[in-house]
């Protein structure tokens, strides 16, 4: 039982390293104002650079129409700017974005659809392949589920500046995401809490302070030099945007966040969709743990910088220890109040417990008080965004181990709740032309037997916490309650969540395309 009770403290240790940063990250927030990452007051411009606007697609039928329409109405001078679209898709999207990007070219737009077949490299090889033909200074990327605003460029391009004059040692500027069908559903409201909280405190302290920040994939501009200078575009882990982006502050460039810029996207309305992104995001990032944590603990940074860095790149080591407490948890209760001898000073580690768990509860709460008035409401998503993380325990420690082995996957799209969608209805709807072609299904789901391997332990584990969960109502632990709760709910969320849920279709942000001049616009 001794070892037991030993797991039990290094599970806790962990899990309060991890809480007490989002605690100090809260804190430096709250305490200083500049955290805020106020927009940039504009200049008078006399020229404007040449910007190449990147959209990587793979099978994004139920939403390339939307997003290729989005871009092609930026506000900004026609013949400063150049727009890719990065088409590796295999299945009917590549007509459905042939047509779109024909009609914006008859309409003056400069938009090229570039399609390989191979997928090299998957979107980091889409994206290096783009910039060999790339007319911009600067790069700006969307992802194919996000509606970006027509003056987010420029506004992009204002956070350059400093005191109005251009910064060149500022390598990228990211803007906030935001959230299309925030309130879908439980589980899309959950999904908010986690990425406000990302980008509102943790994005916006490490770029207020100077600490390494990361690019988020998608909703930034970059300048090209400092893509170049960083070693380009690599396919070395899932998330080449992490990668890439330790790698330009390591040649020292500098990233900026700009929270008052939003970028609007869509949230994963399934579990197994969010499971997947998660999983992708949390191997990608140990991944890049593995590849850069040495390079930048010998890079000429300071320490508080170089601790921030490390917890960043090695936080999906919070779900083995979730994986490691959820087993050992109710039995070391149980044990204690069976009189077996479990020491007291373990169990007093739950407080320390509480307090970590606090650190997150705070970052969250103030990432909404900052953004909405109704942060309060929205607050009550928190105990199911707990449960939900909880559950993804068991995938994502998956994907932590095997990054560490150096066992390599494919990069995984996150299917898109537009996919229920008919494409010719989306391709036509937001501009009333005639769009030809057949109506996409989207595909039956693959099963693979990992996946299935994973859903019998998540299943096993739900059964598990339940037990627990009883017998420590027996023993009468009842202060361990509510972390019981949260393993055996979110453990059967992720066992059973997924063949309860059905696709359901969503309103589809219109966009209307109006001839005046964005040259003008500008003035």
């Amino acid at each position: 039982m001794l070892v037991v009770a030993v797991l039990y403290a290094l599970a806790l240790g962990v899990l309060l390293v991890y809480g007490l940063n989002h605690l100090a990250l809260a804190w430096r927030f709250a305490r200083e104002e500049g955290q805020r990452s106020a927009q940039p007051i504009r200049s008078p411009r006399t020229a404007w650079p040449t910007i190449t606007v990147q959209l990587p697609l793979y099978n994004e039928r139920a939403v390339a129409a939307r997003l290729i329409d989005a871009c092609a109405q930026f506000d900004y001078p026609a013949d400063r700017l150049d727009i890719q679209v990065l088409d590796d898709s295999a299945d009917e999207t590549r007509a459905l974005v042939a047509r779109r990007v024909a009609y914006w070219q008859d309409r003056g737009v400069d938009i090229q659809h570039l399609h390989r077949t191979d997928r090299s490299g998957f979107k980091a090889g889409a994206l290096a392949e783009g910039l060999k033909t790339a007319r911009g200074e600067y790069v700006a990327i969307f992802d194919a589920d996000f509606v970006p605003p027509p003056d987010v460029l420029t506004r992009l391009l204002d956070g350059f500046q400093r005191d109005g004059k251009d910064d060149p040692q500022i390598g990228l500027v990211q803007a906030r995401w935001g959230h299309l069908n925030a309130e879908a559903s439980w589980l899309t409201r959950a999904q908010a809490l986690l990425l406000d909280a990302h980008f509102v405190i943790e994005q916006g302290v490490r770029s207020a302070a100077g600490w390494l920040l990361n690019f988020n994939g998608t909703a930034g501009l970059w300048r090209r030099a400092c893509i170049d200078e960083a070693g380009g575009w690599r396919a070395a882990t899932l998330t080449e945007d992490l990668d890439l982006s330790i790698r330009a502050q390591l040649a020292g460039w500098r990233l900026r966040y700009v929270g008052t810029i939003e970028v609007a996207a869509e949230l994963p309305e399934t579990f197994a969709a969010w499971r997947q992104q998660q999983f992708r995001w949390t191997k990608g990032t140990a991944e890049t743990a593995k590849l850069l944590t040495g390079p930048v603990w010998r890079a000429p940074l300071s320490r508080a910088a170089k601790t921030e860095a490390r917890l960043h790149l090695t936080s999906g080591g919070v779900y083995p220890a979730i994986l490691l407490a959820a087993l050992t948890h109710p039995l070391v209760l149980v044990a204690h109040a069976l009189g077996q001898g479990v020491s007291d000073a373990v169990l007093a580690l739950m407080a320390p417990g509480v307090l970590g768990l606090a650190g997150v509860a705070a970052a969250h709460l103030l990432a909404q008080h900052t953004l909405y008035p109704d942060a309060l409401r929205r607050m009550l998503a928190f105990p199911l965004f707990l449960a939900s993380t909880l559950g993804l325990a068991v995938s994502n420690t998956r994907g932590v181990l095997e990054a560490l082995i150096g066992r390599t996957s494919a990069f995984v799209r996150t299917p898109k709740q537009g996919d229920s969608v008919p494409a010719a209805v989306l391709a036509g709807a937001a501009l009333g032309d005639e769009v030809g072609g057949d109506s996409a299904a989207a595909p039956a789901p693959v099963r693979s037997s990992k996946r299935v391997r994973v859903r019998w332990i998540e299943a096993t584990l739900a059964v598990y916490s339940s037990l627990g969960l009883m017998a420590i109502l027996a023993t009468g632990v009842y202060a361990a309650l509510p972390f019981q709760v949260l393993f055996a709910l979110g453990f059967a969320m992720a066992a059973f969540g997924e063949r309860t849920e059905r696709t359901v279709e969503v309103d589809v942000p219109t966009v209307v395309w109006t001839p005046s001049s964005r040259t003008e616009a500008l003035a």
